[in-house]
Formats: C-alpha cells, structure tokens, sequence
C-alpha cells in the first residue's frame, strides 16, 4: 500500500465512477481496477460494490475511509512542512480557465508570478468557463478564473478580479433572418438564438429572456464562448456572449453589438478550495492575483 494507492481510493469514494477516477487521475480504468483489488486483498475485504451503474462503499470501505483520510493529509502536510523550509517556492500549479482568460487576464499576472516564483512550474489548462467551479470541486485544477455562481459552494474561496459585461449581437452583413433585425424594432421571437450551453452566462441570457418576455428560438447552445462570435459572424443567429470574448474574437469586425439592450454583467475571479491555500505556492498565487485586482 503506498499514498497513491489511497489517493486512487479516496478519490473512488467520492466519484463513485471508476471510469471517472482513472481519467481524472490519470491513469487506466485496467490500473485502477488493479490498484483497488490489490488494497482489497491487503485488508482481506471487499471495500467497493459494483454493478454496470454505480459503484457503492462497503462496511469495510466506510471504516477505511476516515483512515485514509488521515494519512494522505497528513503525508500532504509534511510534505508542505519541507517545502516551506527551503528558500524558494518549488513544484508545480495547476491551472484552469478558459481560452479568452488565458490572453485577456493571464499573462500580466503570469509575468509578475513567474518574477517572484521562478522555480514553479505553471500547468495550465483550458476549457469551457462553464466547467470552472466543477474542475476545482474536483480537484482537476489548484485554482481556477471562474465565473461566480448565484451559490458558491461553502468549501470554495473566491476573490473577485473583475466584472464582465455581457452583449446581444448579430452579424454585420445580411443573412437568412435580416428582415427581422431592423434596428430599433427587432423582432426577437422570430430570430435564432446561440448561446453558452451552461454556466453563469447562460443564466444572464435566460434572465434576459424573461425580463423580455421572449420566448427564445434555441439555433445552438455552445460549451465555451469563443465559439458563439464566430456562429453570428457567419450568419447562423444572434448571440449572446461576454464583452471580452467579442473584444478578443478574430470575427469580432463580422459582428455589432445590439445597443440598448443590458445585460447584468457576472463576476470574473479567483477561486480554489480554502483548505488548500495552506499550500505555499497556491496562496502565493492567490494573494498576488488578489493584489493586483485591487491596483
């Protein structure tokens, strides 16, 4: 049994999947399956049941679960203890956000990073902004730029860095719905909609709908945003997207804003779980990105 062996099992414990485990801790469901049968036959118990759809702790899992979990923190607090005592911050950071942050909020905060920390290594990752707060729940990322939810889970920090705003646009040149588009008159119940599949922009356009009175045409839900300026550039719909995708978008002179109609913008920050801002190289991370949303 080592500590990898417990992480492996820990994990299995919370995502009840071993399909997800194996993906999330990189490693093969065949290892996984391995691992498991392995840390079984040393307790001489079964400590999972499995069926094809679910995966449930047994008695013997449950008493191992808390020992486990005592173990691993304590291996990862002594290994935080040693990093602590050498004079520079070491190791790796993970990282999440989506392909607009990773050009429009990264890069001056990544130089200012890399100039106090220069031994650490940054893993960045990019994805749909959407899945932020899940990729961090799930300990897929260290920290993540995040849009925050209506409910923040209790175990998560947040720290804001700025606001978003977000836009109702259609394509600059004529297309199949243009008719309805006249300014000033756009008839909103005859047009189709692309809009973000999920997420806080998501609940921002269905805000919108209702504070319309629209009953929207759904053309296309997108998972990302950078996707959505280009579908409306090309003339498939309008689209709801935030301002800073639009500003950073290649097809953003193939677009044009509708004035007058407001979006509440959402909140863009910083968010990790707390209990691993005990971490040296995380909390240096937060408090410098925290620091310099305050400038």
């Amino acid at each position: 049994m080592n500590i990898k062996t417990l992480q492996l099992f820990l994990h299995l414990c919370d995502s009840r999947n071993f399909g997800q485990t194996a993906q999330q801790m990189h490693t093969s469901p065949s290892a996984l399956s391995r691992i498991i049968q392995r840390l079984e036959a040393d307790i001489g118990q079964s400590l999972f049941l499995r069926d094809n759809r679910k995966v449930l702790l047994t008695a013997a899992g449950k008493q191992l679960l808390p020992h486990a979990q005592r173990i691993v923190q304590e291996w990862q607090q002594a290994k935080l203890n040693l990093e602590q005592s050498k004079d520079l911050l070491t190791g790796e950071l993970s990282l999440f956000c989506s392909v607009t942050a990773s050009y429009s909020h990264l890069p001056q905060l990544l130089n200012s990073f890399r100039q106090l920390h220069p031994q650490i290594e940054i893993k960045l990752s990019t994805g749909d902004p959407a899945q932020a707060i899940e990729v961090i729940q799930h300990d897929q990322a260290d920290i993540a730029i995040a849009a925050k939810p209506a409910h923040l889970p209790e175990p998560l920090a947040f720290t804001q860095i700025g606001q978003i705003p977000l836009s109702v646009i259609i394509p600059a040149g004529t297309c199949g719905f243009s008719e309805h588009l006249q300014l000033g008159q756009i008839d909103w119940q005859q047009v189709p909609f692309i809009v973000p599949e999920s997420g806080t922009a998501r609940e921002r356009a269905n805000d919108w709908f209702q504070q319309q009175n629209i009953q929207p045409n759904i053309y296309a839900q997108i998972a990302g945003h950078e996707a959505i300026v280009s579908m409306v550039a090309l003339g498939f719909g309008v689209g709801i997207a935030p301002d800073v995708v639009i500003q950073n978008s290649p097809m953003k002179q193939h677009v044009q804003r509708v004035s007058g109609e407001e979006i509440p913008p959402f909140e863009l920050g910083l968010c990790c779980k707390k209990s691993r801002l005990k971490n040296p190289r995380l909390n240096a991370f937060w408090h410098l990105f925290a620091s310099q949303s305050e400038l």
